[in-house]
């Protein structure tokens, strides 16, 4: 039962380092650890001359599991296979980041991924968010990137009246990400809560992009007179993306099913009376609580010899078992100075540092 949003959170998640690796044609792995600091585009474009590249975006959209109507969407323009597998990893990395410190850290491999997504978790609401953010990011950045044949920058019309401002630079193209991302994705049924539920998920990732659009300036004029403004839009770092959908899952809403008694038709509830405001459409929504992830379950591999800091998560995350504590020694440069010219000189300083480990 394939969708959009299970391509993104399932395509390459257990073969994510073999499936990147293979297409990057690199001779090292593109799935590294987070440091918070990778930037937004991970997957190299294609060196190869244009005459030789041919059609060769149709085998990467056969790789992937799509739909009748997602494959041709992918095949009709060269740009949209490789901005899906930029989505794809780089809403993988995020999610990854966000949880580093949490019991559930985020695991995508195959089993436990498709296990929650077929569970109401917050945890699903999550991936689901992340999931339509990174493809909408990816796609407005490709754009304004100019590897896509079917959009450029952002026009931004709102803008050309304003003023003394022209229109410059090249704005992230959020306009036509946001029509592709949709259609994409397609309409999907809403006859259930789960199903709603999804969606309304799926939207909250897709809100936050476009909440974030900052407009940049650059003045022009005589000595600096700023007599015309040269502007252009910009999409957030997908990193503050991924913080800000981290919060809504931290205050995400459990909700139910309830009848709309005008209608007759199903709607998203809180349940908790009649007082209670509807779900605003940038919560995150789920419908029922997630398991502990202390222990391995067909949700995660559990906690046992993760990594944990002192005095900060360890209680947490080891769940009350306790943490080992090993000593090693650790080599880094250390009081480096700047030499004319052009060139660091550091020293080599080992130190001792105590690495925890949840017991099992």
């Amino acid at each position: 039962n394939p969708s959009g949003v299970h391509l993104l959170t399932g395509v390459c998640t257990v073969a994510l380092r073999r499936c990147l690796c293979s297409i990057s044609n690199k001779s090292h792995c593109l799935y590294r650890k987070l440091t918070g600091n990778e930037p937004l585009s991970i997957l190299p474009l294609s060196s190869a001359p244009e005459e030789n590249v041919g059609r060769a975006h149709y085998k990467l959209c056969d790789r992937l599991k799509l739909e009748k109507k997602q494959r041709r969407m992918c095949r009709r323009d060269p740009g949209v296979a490789e901005t899906l597998m930029e989505a794809i990893s780089m809403s993988a990395l995020e999610c990854q980041y966000q949880f580093r410190f949490e019991r559930w850290n985020c695991t995508l491999e195959g089993r436990h991924r498709a296990n929650i997504l077929k569970r109401g978790f917050k945890e699903t609401a999550f991936l689901y968010a992340i999931s339509s953010a990174g493809l909408t990011h990816a796609m407005a950045k490709a754009c304004s990137a100019g590897r896509m044949e079917r959009c450029t920058c952002d026009e931004a019309p709102d803008l050309e009246n304003r003023k003394a401002w022209q229109w410059g630079g090249c704005g992230d193209n959020l306009k036509y990400s946001n029509k592709f991302v949709k259609d994409f994705l397609g309409k999907r049924s809403n006859k259930d809560l789960r199903a709603r539920v999804d969606m309304h998920n799926t939207n909250v990732g897709m809100k936050v992009i476009k909440a974030g659009v900052e407009t940049t300036c650059k003045c022009h004029g005589v000595s600096g007179s700023c007599t015309v403004q040269t502007c252009w839009r910009q999409l957030l770092p997908f990193h503050e993306i991924g913080k800000q959908l981290k919060q809504r899952y931290e205050t995400s809403l459990k909700v139910g099913s309830s009848t709309n008694e005008a209608t007759g038709e199903g709607e998203i509830s809180t349940g908790r009376g009649q007082h209670d405001p509807i779900p605003r459409t940038m919560d995150l929504l789920h419908i029922e609580d997630s398991p502990s992830f202390c222990r391995p379950s067909k949700y995660s591999s559990g906690t046992s010899a993760r990594k944990c800091y002192k005095d900060k998560n360890c209680d947490a995350i080891c769940c009350g078992r306790g943490h080992n504590t090993q000593s090693r020694e650790v080599t880094r440069p250390c009081q480096c100075q700047v030499r004319w010219c052009c060139y660091v000189e550091c020293k080599q300083c080992t130190q001792r540092e105590e690495v925890y480990t949840c017991k099992g």
